[in-house]
């Protein structure tokens, strides 16, 4: 009679060996299930399936917590091999560049497996040639998420379910900015589907199979100084072509980590702010100068195309600002804020003075009646606004030509520097504000295409910023030089016109008043002769009087006939 041990360890090793079969089972049964999972076509062993399958898992996380990885990833992408090596598209000759990856998933019936839209976007992948600087290609495919493995095909030209894909990026702050930042610096949409029609990309699509298989790693919170958990891709993009005739261009390895929408979110806060603020500090700086001119000989002096170009730039910046805070609707009441301060700049103050500058141009239109008045003014506002409109036209038309076209608009200090010339006018702008202006003037373009991460997704330039910089920097300096030294300092003599002498001498014996009718008192002549200034109509005045008066009114005050520049 056998023991009741024995029986006892005849049941325990079949138990056992049963728990190791069922196991087994189990494991082939979810491995080939995820295998007939894959989207791509079933070949020989590819270089993305070596690479994908060769990395080791770096996550911490369990195998079976699934992440949503919808999102905008940022990052790079280059070469496998350094280098192009395939001859079908030989137009790739840029080695690297920077990339932006948008996916949006949704679970599927099936488990562990989500459904995956999106788009991935090149940068810097052609030359110069094609005027094209990269490439958008929409994808879709699914996320394994029991193995992080993120595999996606080409869906160029296919018409599907997008609507998934289209609810997240129309609430998607950072790709609203994006198109409106490209719409605005980068290219106009005629262009951008003419590109696409003659561009490269257009024929690959065509003639390549497009794949990525990629692994998907989660980065620790504490490593990014936040709450919210990162995620990283890496994998490798390949182009099979259609015809299994090698490939049409050499491995792309991709590389992007996700964005933290609440960062970007405060950096467009933080801008509005910039905005704002540099908007309340223009306000001040008309007000001093409005303050300096207040006289009708002081207002004269200022160019009326000077100020009427800075009240169009601020009419610009006031309908881009209130259009991307319409876009975004997150964002509205930070950029319609930014919106209203540089409509309180234009609107209010620059049109104020715009205004008291063409009413001391034109004294004796004043004195003509409110009809004429009436008239002159409504002539005023329609041209100032017919250019508002004609420049929107001309920037729309001329897209590709952006930053010349805004080197144009930075000039706003030339007209003021030919008027001091031609009128010989003495001290027209205060020092301050020929300094407040140009460095406020300078921020937001700067912000644009100086700051390489800003939220506009533009690409910074700094030989175009240092070339604006030097550009206006050059004009503030030579109004500064006539500032001090005269309008016509750098002007050689022999160019300039006879001016007249109010040092002139005169005759004594001709029978003239001696008496200085501005302050009352007679004019001693014994004295030396810049003590006395004598007008063209044969007025003799003290010095300091007559200049005194003529910041006032260019005029003579015993006759009202008009003075020439002293």
């Amino acid at each position: 009679m056998p023991k009741k041990s024995d029986n006892l360890g005849v049941l325990g090793f079949g138990f056992l060996g049963f728990r190791v079969f069922f196991g087994l089972s189990i494991w082939f049964a979810v491995l080939q299930q995820a295998n007939g999972l894959r989207p791509i076509r079933e070949t020989a062993r590819s270089w993305g399936d070596e690479w994908l399958f060769g990395k080791k898992e770096k996550s911490g996380a369990g195998p079976f917590s699934a992440w949503n990885i919808t999102g905008t990833y940022r990052g790079n992408w280059k070469f496998l091999d350094n280098v192009n090596s395939s001859s079908k598209f030989p137009d790739f000759r840029k080695e690297s560049g920077n990339s932006v990856i948008e996916l949006v998933t949704s679970p599927t019936k099936i488990t562990g497996v989500h459904y995956v839209q999106g788009a991935v976007v090149f940068h810097d992948v052609f030359d110069n040639e094609h005027n094209v600087g990269g490439a958008q290609i929409k994808v879709e495919g699914v996320y394994i998420w029991p193995f992080r493995q993120l595999r996606l095909v080409a869906n160029s030209g296919k018409k599907g379910d997008s609507g998934l894909e289209d609810d997240y990026l129309l609430s998607n702050p950072y790709h609203l900015l994006g198109i409106f930042s490209s719409q605005v610096f980068q290219e106009s949409p005629r262009d951008k589907i003419l590109n696409q029609k003659t561009s490269p990309i257009y024929e690959m699509e065509k003639h390549c199979n497009i794949e990525i298989a990629a692994q998907i790693s989660q980065t620790s919170s504490s490593e990014n100084n936040g709450d919210k958990n990162y995620y990283h891709i890496e994998g490798l993009m390949e182009s099979p072509a259609v015809d299994d005739d090698g490939d049409c261009f050499s491995p792309l390895l991709l590389n992007a980590t996700s964005i933290n929408v609440e960062v970007y979110y405060n950096k467009a806060v933080n801008y509005t702010l910039m905005v704002t603020f540099v908007s309340f500090l223009q306000v001040l700086l008309l007000i001093r100068q409005m303050e300096h001119s207040n006289t009708q000989s002081g207002a004269a002096k200022v160019s009326i195309v000077m100020i009427g170009q800075q009240a169009i730039m601020d009419s610009y910046l006031c309908l881009l600002h209130l259009t991307a805070g319409i876009l975004v609707e997150s964002l509205f009441n930070a950029f319609a804020t930014a919106a209203f301060f540089k409509f309180v700049v234009f609107s209010i103050f620059e049109m104020r003075y715009l205004l008291a500058i063409w009413k001391a141009t034109r004294p004796s239109t004043s004195g003509e009646g409110w009809e004429t008045m009436r008239r002159e003014l409504s002539f005023l506002y329609s041209r100032f606004y017919g250019i508002l409109l004609g420049g929107i036209l001309i920037m729309y038309e001329f897209h590709n030509y952006m930053r010349p076209i805004l080197l144009l608009m930075y000039s706003f200090w030339i007209p003021q520097i030919v008027a001091n010339v031609v009128r010989d006018s003495r001290k027209p702008l205060h020092p301050y504000y020929i300094l407040g202006m140009t460095i406020t003037r300078l921020a937001i373009p700067l912000y644009v295409f100086g700051c390489p991460k800003n939220f506009m997704r533009v690409e910074p330039n700094k030989a175009w910023c240092v070339g604006l910089c030097a550009f206006i920097g050059f004009q503030a300096a030579v109004l500064l030089l006539q500032h001090y030294f005269g309008s016509r300092c750098f002007v050689p003599r022999k160019l300039l016109p006879e001016k007249y002498s109010y040092y002139r001498r005169f005759d004594h014996d001709v029978n003239r008043s001696r008496d200085c009718v501005i302050c009352m008192t007679s004019i001693d002549l014994r004295h030396r002769t810049n003590d006395c200034m004598v007008t063209p109509c044969e007025h003799m005045f003290h010095s300091g009087c007559l200049q005194r008066w003529m910041d006032i009114k260019m005029e003579c005050p015993t006759c009202r006939r008009t003075l020439p520049p002293a």
